[in-house]
């Protein structure tokens, strides 16, 4: 297997460093930016041997999948940082959008439904296809910021809080290496209509546009507290906004989200 970048990402100035088998690739970004490293490069691995998913969770990613992050060290704050997560669901779904194109054609109807959800994974038809991990330490007077995407091309695991799903499974038939070219220049498109979070706003109206569950009923578990209403939109600052039976809308900034039958289930 061997990675390259696409030629947007190429023509950027971006650089590589691709593995054969690596245990994640958000620490090795996070050791390299305390070496020096300032980036934008990418760090892509053919196996992932102890990646993290959000709250600690192990990710672990077998040969056929794609794990890999995307190392740049900013002037932003952390909270603006945090928003850059947003722009890597649209370019990973972009990304998805153009693998598919030979799929959608010969599944017709029956072809993946992609979709955003609150606040960092890629849905397909429902089920997570793609984690999204963001990591940030101060360097310097700056902010090493990583981005970290994992996405199930040939295998999903099982026994998720969510169910989980891999494009071999959809029907579609590619590799890790061609997703992450198109990712790759799918990146440059998004992140540089974030700049620097200066552009958010168009982030979010482009997210919402593609945003799971939206309308819909939403359960949230924070801790031992569930928060039940509408997902009535995200603000300006990435919160996930439900607006309550009472008509009081709650800015979400972290939590489990259930959409549907699962919220309902939650609420229970």
């Amino acid at each position: 297997m061997t990675f390259t970048l696409g030629p947007r990402a190429i023509a950027a100035g971006h650089q590589l460093a691709a593995f054969d088998r690596i245990g994640s690739t958000n620490a090795e970004a996070l050791a390299r930016a305390r070496d020096g490293e300032r980036g934008p490069i990418w760090l892509a691995t053919v196996e992932q041997t102890a990646g993290r998913g959000r709250r600690q969770r192990a990710w672990v990613a077998p040969r056929g999948n794609l794990p890999c992050s995307i190392l740049e060290v900013m002037d932003v704050q952390p909270a603006v940082a945090a928003t850059l997560g947003f722009a890597a669901g649209l370019s990973l779904e972009a990304a998805l959008q153009k693998v598919s194109i030979e799929a959608a054609l010969r599944l017709g109807p029956g072809s993946p439904n992609y979709q955003l959800k609150w606040p960092n994974d890629v849905l397909a038809d429902g089920k997570k296809l793609s984690g999204i991990l963001l990591e940030a330490e101060t360097v310097g007077d700056r902010l090493a910021v990583v981005v970290g995407i994992g996405t199930n091309v040939v295998a999903a695991p099982e026994g998720t809080p969510t169910p989980a799903v891999s494009l071999a499974a959809l029907g579609v038939q590619i590799g890790a290496e061609e997703l992450f070219a198109a990712l790759s220049d799918a990146w440059v498109e998004f992140r540089g209509i974030w700049d620097n979070g200066r552009g958010f706003a168009e982030i979010r109206r482009l997210w919402l546009e593609r945003a799971a569950g939206l309308g819909e009923k939403v359960a949230v578990q924070t801790g031992s507290a569930l928060l039940e209403g509408t997902f009535d939109t995200i603000d300006d600052t990435g919160c996930l906004i439900v607006r309550t039976a009472d008509g009081r809308r709650m800015p979400v900034t972290a939590g489990e989200v259930y959409f549907g039958n699962a919220a309902s289930a939650r609420a229970v």
